[in-house]
Order: structure tokens, then sequence, then C-alpha cells
């Protein structure tokens, strides 16, 4: 039987943490040497304390006894500290790089993976192989030595009984291989049903609004019904699969046990055994069933931390974006150009864009506007490299963007996004989010510019009052506003606007569009426009229909050119005038 490589490799991670292993190894090396003392005293009793006179100082007995479990604790306690520091270490660092891996994937990663996966993983997956490892670890070891350890001493009393327990051994292996095999399956199965019953969890607890709104509480409750009912019968069949282990051990120790009392019988008819070996033995035999079992209960931890430890070493394999590239020193002028672009997303025939060729000067804002599903936002999202195209170059300030590495190349860059994503922390600490050492002032002008000073000076802490979960404390506008204030504190030479102003009533569009005006003189900005009115001002529109860019000019241009940009314009103002 093969080691898995996910035990091997769990195994390199515990290396740093040797010593205090070594001390656990030591606590159960002691806790198995107590093992058959207490049958030990027990036979001395039995023949020399109760067969007549008894010649045992009565002060021993208890000094024994009580010294043999006072051992016995010390060194529990031992083993049971040092493998729960050594678990909560392991379990910090699996967390750590999962995380770590998490800030580092490509954007697409969440295209084929679940929040709700990548919570269970975090959560419920790693947990399991901490209890592998504390159990399985512990147990493998402590109840192997102690196997060993009372096996020799029954040798010691009688070697010829000692052979029919023997015969227990091969028999639960046997069992618990049988087993081995069908409880990963079905663990398999049960991790893969718990993601998707977080999902939903997730997915129910994010989506309030639109649940009540739609109607959709029969169809949330229809939908983790049938998960909590899967997840319930891999429940079962992993328990029936589980616990079946365990009589048929104990049937086999049963049997072993009724073999050695009849051979013990007859033994002691021909004066073979005393009362007291005979005590002595069966109390060891006993004893020996209590770690027999826990090795054959292994096999359950053991196959749930294997499938969940599959599950989260592919989490921190997964492919990380580029880290590679030159630093830019400065700041960055703001050419960015396209040079014959062409990308696809995975898994898609037809590409997303399609030979874009273009230029953007520093300081020029440039929209890009056309129907839904026209390459608008993924030609964006390829500029701060969420993306990479198949074919083709862009770059910025005559740098390829492949050459520069991501985190110099976004440091040029702000982004104010339709999907407003905001942190559970204060005001000022949203603003001056990714500044390490945030500037109060600049923190205060970027609040105003954005026109949120009113609703700041309402709030119960002003600046330092929490705003809640992705700002739920505050309105749409306020929220929209509070990712303008962000970018306006960051301050980087390229500006990135995808419907900035879409959750903004009319008084509040006037303000914030004034603020960005100005935020954007002597900035290269890009912005993305479904309201044509707000990009009339923008120094060039570009107008993509199906990934091709079919019409660039000015907004005079365009109209005067009576294409697809005039079109897309008097239906939007037909819709508006009616």
């Amino acid at each position: 039987m093969t080691l898995s490589p996910h035990l091997l490799r769990l195994a390199r991670m515990l290396k740093p943490f040797r010593g205090r292993l070594g001390l656990a190894f030591l606590g159960m090396m002691v806790t198995a040497s107590t093992e058959p003392m207490f049958p030990a005293v027990m036979k001395v009793l039995l023949d020399k304390g109760f067969v007549g006179e008894s010649t045992i100082p009565l002060w021993m007995v208890p000094l024994a006894i009580i010294g043999m479990f006072v051992l016995r604790g010390a060194s529990t306690f031992l083993t049971t500290y040092m493998m729960t520091w050594v678990s909560t270490h392991l379990l910090n660092i699996l967390r750590r790089q999962m995380f770590s891996r998490l800030l580092d994937v490509p954007a697409d990663f969440y295209a084929g993976t679940s929040v709700g996966r990548v919570i269970n993983s975090m959560m419920f997956e790693v947990q399991q192989i901490i209890e592998m490892v504390t159990k399985v670890f512990t147990s493998l070891i402590r109840d192997s030595l102690t196997v060993i350890v009372l096996l020799a001493f029954l040798l010691w009393l009688n070697w010829r009984l000692t052979i029919v327990a023997l015969i227990l051994l091969p028999l639960i292996a046997v069992v618990v291989r049988l087993t081995g095999k069908r409880l990963r399956t079905l663990t398999r199965g049960f991790l893969d049903v718990n993601a998707e019953l977080t999902q939903v969890i997730e997915e129910t607890t994010r989506a309030q609004q639109v649940i009540k709104i739609f109607g959709g509480h029969d169809y949330e409750k229809i939908r983790f019904e049938q998960r909590a009912g899967k997840l319930r019968s891999y429940s079962m069949r992993m328990a029936s699969t589980f616990a079946a282990t365990v009589p048929i051990t104990q049937v086999m120790a049963a049997c072993a046990v009724s073999v050695v009392i009849v051979i013990a019988l007859i033994q002691s008819g021909q004066n073979m055994i005393t009362a007291g070996g005979f005590v002595s033995f069966i109390t060891a035999m006993l004893m020996l069933l209590t770690p027999l079992k826990h090795l054959a209960e292994v096999n359950g931890p053991l196959q749930r931390g294997i499938a969940a430890a599959e599950a989260v070493f592919a989490l921190i394999d997964t492919p990380s974006e580029r880290s590679s590239g030159k630093e830019l020193t400065g700041r960055s002028v703001g050419h960015i150009e396209f040079r014959n672009v062409t990308f696809a997303y995975q898994d898609q025939q037809v590409p997303a864009l399609s030979g874009i060729n273009l230029t953007i000067h520093p300081g020029e804002t440039v929209a890009f506007v056309g129907i839904s599903g026209g390459g608008k936002s993924t030609l964006v999202n390829l500029v701060p490299g969420f993306h990479s195209p198949q074919s083709g170059e862009i770059f910025l300030d005559a740098e390829p963007i492949e050459s520069i590495s991501l985190t110099s190349l976004r440091a040029q860059m702000a982004m104010v996004s339709q999907n407003v994503v905001l942190f559970d922390d204060t005001v000022a600490a949203n603003i001056a989010y990714g500044d390490a050492q945030p500037d109060r002032q600049r923190i205060e002008a970027a609040a105003h510019a954005a026109h949120l000073t009113e609703m700041v000076a309402a709030l119960p802490k002003g600046f330092d009052t929490p705003i809640g979960d992705n700002g739920s404390r505050l309105s749409g506008g306020q929220r929209q506003r509070m990712a303008i204030a962000r970018a306006i504190y960051k301050d980087a030479p390229i500006l990135i606007l995808d419907e900035a102003t879409s959750a903004l009533d009319n008084e509040s569009e006037r303000a914030v569009q004034s603020a960005l005006i100005k935020l954007m003189q002597n900035r290269t900005t890009l912005v993305i426009a479904h309201r044509l009115s707000t990009i009339e001002r923008a120094d060039r529109i570009v107008v993509l229909v199906s990934g091709h860019i079919v019409e660039l000019g000015t907004h005079a241009e365009l109209l005067a050119h009576n294409g697809v940009y005039a079109s897309l314009h008097h239906l939007q103002f037909e819709k508006e005038a009616v």
C-alpha cells in the first residue's frame, strides 16, 4: 500500500516542529509503558497478597497504583498539549497559504470555482486535515506502542496464549483495508456536497433582497433541503461503513478471548498457570482491545483527512498570477497602446476582442461604448493585467505590460466600478484602502471632492464610523461616492471608470461629475459608459461591436458620421424622452 503524496507533503510541513513532536512522542512512550503496570500489579496481588499470608507491605499498594496513574496522567497531558500546539500552528500555516494564494490567483479563477467551495476548503476541509494529524498521529503511535508493550508483556506471561491473540491483528488489517477505499470515495462526495451547501448558504445571505422581491423562498428552501438531504445521505453511508468496522473487530476479539480462556483452563489443570497469572493475562488482553479498537477507528479520520488534503492542496497549488517583471520607477506618463490585441475567455470559441489597435495619449480621456457583450469591460480589464491577451501586445509608456510586474503596473492605476466593493471597516479605512500609512488630510480632501462631507458629518463617529458589510449602512449613491473617494485618494496617473456614476441620483451625479472632471485632469482616463450623456466631453469615443473597434472619434464627429454611435445615441435619448 503506497503512502499518499498528500500525507508525505504534510509530513514535510511538520519538520519545523520536530522538537515538540519529539516531546509528544516521549509522552506517548511513557503512556504506553504504563499499560502493563496494572495487570502486573494484579498478578503480584493475587499470587502474594490473596493466597496465604500476605507478604506485600500495605503502603506499597496505594503508592504503586497512585504513582502509576500520576505518571500516566502527566504523560497524557504532555502528549495532548504538544499535539494541540503543533496542530494549531499547522492549521494557521495551511490557512495562510490558502489565503495568500487566493490573493494571487488570476481573475478567471472564480469562473470555475464557487465562493462556497473556497470558504468550505478554508474553514471545513482544512479542519479535517488537522483532525487527521491529531487523531491519526496520536492513535497510530500511542496505540501502536501500547499494543507492542502489552504484547511483549503477554509473551512474557504466557507465549502460548499470546500466539492465539496475535491472530487478531492481521484480521483487523484486512477489515481496515476493505473499508478504507469505500470511506475515501464517500468522503470525496461528502466534501463536494458540503461545498455546494456552503455555496447555497453564502448566496442566500448575500441575495436577501432579490429572494424577497422575486419570491425565491420556496426555491431556496428546496435547494437547501436537497443538498442537506444529500449531505445526510453521505453522512449515514460513511457512518454505517465506519461503524461496521468496530463490531467486526470486537467479534474477532471475543473469539480470541474465548479461545484463550479455554486454553488457560486446560493449562490451569496441568499447573502450567497460576490464578494471578491468568487474571493478569486476561486483564492485559482485554486492555489490548482498546488500542486495537482505536487503530481500527483511525481509518475514518485518515480517509477524510486525505480527501480534504487533496482539495486544500489543490487550492494552494492553483497557478498564481505572474510575479516576474521590472519595477516602474516614479509616476507613469500614462501613454497606453494596444497593438493587434486578441483575447478569448477560457472555453469560449469566439474571441471577446479581435485585432484591437488603439493608442491612448497621456492625459487623454477615452470612452468605450457599445451594446452589452461588445468587449468594453474586457478591453479595459486587460490594462491592469487582470487578463492576458492571446496575441498582440499592450504597452504602457512604450514598455510591454507583460514585462512590468503586476504590483508595479497596478500601482499606477485607480478604478471605480459599477459593482462597488467596500470593506467592513471605517469610512477612513475604506477611502485610504491599501495605504499602510494613511494621511488624514488627504482622506478628508478626497471625501470632500467626492461630495461625502455632509454624509460623514452625519455619522456618529465621523470618518471613524464602521460602514458594515460591503457598506450595508450606506445608500447606493453613498457607496458609489466612497469608491470615487478611494480613487481620488490614490491619485494614480491612470484612472479607470466603469459606470462610475451609475448608482447616483441626478443631483449627486452632477456634483460627482464635476469632481470627476477635476480628477481626470492630467490623467489618462478610460471610461466605460452606457449612459452616453456622461461621456460627451471625452476626448475620443471608441465604439465596440462584437470585439471589434467599428468607430473612433469625438462625440460631434461620431454623430456627424451617422453610424453605430449615432444610432445608439438617438435610441437612448428617445427612451429618455419617453
